[in-house]
């Protein structure tokens, strides 16, 4: 099946071949190393609601588990073309090269086209640096040039990156309505969505490796959030939790989500790949709570010096 243009061959005639380095760090604009390297830095320099950047890391993993659901569900194959062959490069580019210029698995839709769309867009919305018209028409420059970059690599036809940028406009719009109409509880609504898509995710593609990850990293997030939200509550005098419904509840999730990632540590059948995102999901739990805890430890120190001073 092709999905492709005739206009990739005449450009590879003309691309010089540094064109394909170029474009291979372009791309990293839309990779996950760089995506949650940006999401995390807001989740934890953000300190006024930090509800809203957990609400952005939800929907960062969510849209990783669509991106995988929807790649085994249409299963489709990515161009076998490259812009520039491994041989015509010299040697000390080739690691570079197959770190950022390659691709593997199924192409359609582009996961880079959507996650940034999504990303991008999400941060567009919610950060509070330069105008909003500005930091739109950044996040449309980035999913633009990441996309351009995509075909450019001869890693995807220019209907995969057209379907990705659809479908992670209308997941963030659909999602957004949802996160903004239960402002109070972004966190716990994107994380939970994240954990729905993740489960989705490796039910779909048969328990593949990137979905299973998914679902211990996005179980671990949800409980991380939901324990942060009960001891901010704690600290600010409400409970006690066995008398107050929402604090149960809250308790609730997070015990049965706990529990969950501990025993897939131990699960080593049929795939180890399950015990290994029980780990991963009590690190990530660890990593959403920490700036939590950091932040009512410091507000606690200033509390116990302000009186001393006062004397």
């Amino acid at each position: 099946m092709s999905r492709g243009i005739d206009w990739f061959d005449a450009f590879r005639e003309i691309a010089p071949e540094w064109a394909v380095v170029v474009l291979g760090l372009v791309t990293q604009l839309g990779d996950v190393w760089l995506l949650g390297l940006l999401v995390g830095a807001f989740y934890c320099l953000e300190t006024d609601d930090r509800a809203v950047p957990a609400g952005v890391a939800g929907l960062l993993l969510a849209g990783l588990s669509l991106i995988v659901g929807l790649k085994h569900v249409f299963a489709l194959p990515r161009p076998e073309r490259v812009l520039v062959r491994m041989g015509a490069l010299p040697d000390s580019i080739h690691p570079l090269y197959e770190a950022t210029a390659t691709a593997t698995g199924y192409g359609f839709p582009s996961g880079h086209a959507l996650i940034t769309t999504v990303v991008y867009l999400s941060l567009a919305k919610t950060l509070s640096v330069g105008t909003r018209r500005q930091r739109y028409l950044g996040a449309a420059a980035a999913v633009t040039v990441v996309s351009l970059s995509r075909i450019g690599l001869g890693v995807h036809y220019l209907v995969d990156v057209v379907a990705g940028v659809g479908v992670g406009l209308a997941f963030a719009a659909l999602a957004w309505r949802l996160l903004d109409r239960y402002p109070a509880h972004r966190g716990t609504l994107g994380f939970g969505l994240a954990v729905v898509l993740a489960v989705g995710a490796m039910i779909v593609s048969g328990a593949a490796r990137d979905a299973v990850l998914l679902v211990g990293t996005s179980v671990g997030a949800f409980a991380g959030w939901e324990l942060g939200v009960l001891v901010r509550s704690v600290a600010a005098g409400r409970g006690p939790i066995r008398t107050d419904r929402g604090l149960a509840a809250r308790a609730a999730a997070v015990a049965a989500a706990l529990a969950a990632l501990v025993a897939l540590t131990g699960y080593y059948w049929p795939a180890p790949l399950f015990a290994g995102s029980g780990p991963l999901g009590l690190v990530v739990a660890a990593l959403v709570i920490a700036p939590v805890v950091y932040r009512l430890e410091r507000a606690g120190g200033r509390r116990e010096r302000t009186p001393a001073r006062s004397r």
